[in-house]
């Protein structure tokens, strides 16, 4: 067994803390990560304060995880010891229902193997995620990085990156396309850098007018209120996508009204009440709305391939492992621009 130091969560009202246990010794297709930067992303802090229940304790949050291979399984063919790597939100899946086999493993049918708060496969052992020195891993769910971008803007690419990533590209945004994204976080940020690079012509929408110099530091040629009504109702039916990364409770029609001929609305956001949505506002236009999870294994290498040619990174403050429950609590109170991304040698 490999001893690890981290910090976790020992129940849902607990402050998280120094914690020690130990990972699996490696398998043959295994691979032995030295964690050099955590990205804390929201969904810890829902899951640390079991905000979504079924939380399991001692929990050590983090799936967005860079770092150095220093040991692979004797069967590994993809990483050698001292290679760049990286480990996102799930570690493990069936790998025999058809959406395993196409490598689209986050939809798997008995359920993908989150990094932490989940049962590994042997539906025994607690995997525990990357508020950690190390982590051991299946080499299928490692991805290689590149050594030409910054190590802490990579890790959110890891959760925040490919979730907007995989939706903007299913929905085929390309040059000529116009793109609105509403929210601008952690999601949002990443998605306004992604719809550029694709070369769309990009709007960003938020209820804050203070967001509109860092809209446009970030790439987006346009910023609209979406609370200045007589602005969005020059926008109704313009854009092919909107992308939603509100987690808030909104009302959808708000977005559709936006779609021309065939748009698609993404949602990646999370509100915790349903959204209104008005079967009007869907049969206008023939638009739609689709849902999207994180992206399989295949297509989480090819966004760190494109953030690599294109020198994308997730903005972000970096952060000492001591500091992590006051960044939890100026998450909540949206003070970060846009990710915290925790520095493990401060645990070392």
């Amino acid at each position: 067994m490999i001893p690890v130091k981290a910090y976790a969560a020992q129940s849902p009202s607990s402050a998280l803390a120094p914690f020690q246990f130990e990972r699996r010794d490696l398998k043959e297709h295994d691979v032995l990560v030295d964690i050099l930067f955590s990205g804390v992303c929201h969904s810890d802090l829902h899951q640390a304060r079991d905000e979504w229940g079924g939380s399991m304790y001692p929990m050590v949050p983090g799936h967005e995880i860079v770092g150095k291979i220093i040991k692979t399984g004797v069967q590994v063919k993809k990483f050698s010891p001292g290679d760049l790597a990286g480990v996102g939100v799930m570690v493990d899946s069936c790998r025999e229902c058809r959406p395993c086999k196409n490598y689209m493993e986050q939809y798997c049918a008995e359920g993908m193997t989150g990094t932490y708060n989940n049962y590994e496969r042997d539906r025994v052992t607690i995997a525990q995620g990357g508020y950690s020195t190390r982590i051991v891993c299946d080499e299928r769910w490692v991805y290689h990085i590149s050594d030409k971008l910054d190590l802490a803007g990579v890790a959110p690419l890891l959760c925040a990156g490919i979730t907007t990533y995989s939706p903007l590209k299913y929905a085929g945004v390309r040059p000529g396309h116009k793109v609105a994204v509403a929210g601008l976080g952690g999601l949002g940020h990443m998605a306004v850098k992604f719809a550029v690079a694709m070369g769309a012509e990009v709007t960003m929408l938020s209820t804050s007018p203070s967001k509109a110099n860092d809209a446009l530091k970030l790439g987006a040629h346009h910023f609209v209120l979406s609370k200045d009504a007589a602005a969005m109702k020059k926008l109704e039916s313009h854009f092919d996508v909107v992308l939603d990364a509100v987690s808030g409770n909104h009302d959808y029609e708000i977005y559709l009204k936006l779609l021309d001929v065939q748009g698609k609305l993404l949602v990646v956001g999370l509100p915790k009440e349903a959204p209104r949505v008005s079967p009007f506002e869907l049969i206008k236009n023939r638009r739609c709305i689709l849902g999207s999870m994180i992206g399989g294994t295949l297509e989480t290498q090819e966004m760190l391939d494109f953030c690599a040619e294109k020198n994308i990174v997730a903005d972000v403050e970096v952060i000492p492992m001591h500091y992590i429950n006051e960044a939890y609590e100026r998450m909540l109170k949206n003070d970060v621009k846009y990710r915290f991304v925790i520095d493990m040698a401060s645990l070392k």
